[in-house]
């Protein structure tokens, strides 16, 4: 018997979003980033999530047991070109002076990183309540 159930799903969650923040800081790190190793502008990462079913069977009882959870199905580039700017004294620069710079928006990044922060905290609060109620559980069948 798990006495804590809401904890598997949570640390699937904790996993996934410490990704997606991880992702993110790689974004906005790379956000001035003209020529990758590619010889290209750097591409914006993204995470994509789906849920899942972390455990399908009965227990003893013949009842069905389901804990859901969150996976990462992929982790991806987003291919859109990014802005061009005229600076003709930059190194990557062409002909015309035009320079492809990252197609990194570091304001909508700075809006994920803050909802996938407080998806983190709201999942941190789950783990926090599931340990006070199985402490009050077992305080309950101790009495």
């Amino acid at each position: 018997m798990n006495i804590m159930p809401g904890i598997d799903s949570t640390a699937s969650a904790l996993q996934a979003e410490k990704l997606r923040m991880d992702i993110i800081g790689q974004n906005i790190a790379n956000a001035h980033t003209t020529r990758g190793p590619d010889g290209q502008p750097y591409k914006r990462q993204t995470v994509q999530f789906e849920a899942k079913l972390l455990e399908l069977g009965r227990d003893q009882n013949g009842n069905m047991q389901t804990a859901q959870g969150v996976n990462v199905r992929a982790v991806g580039t987003d291919e859109s070109a990014g802005p061009l700017v005229y600076n003709p004294g930059h190194p990557d620069a062409d002909e015309k002076g035009m320079v492809r710079l990252p197609n990194v928006n570091l304001t909508h990044e700075m809006v994920d990183l803050i909802s996938a922060s407080r998806s983190y905290e709201a999942n941190l609060q789950v783990v926090r309540t599931s340990r006070q109620m199985a402490q009050q559980a077992l305080r309950i069948g101790k009495a």
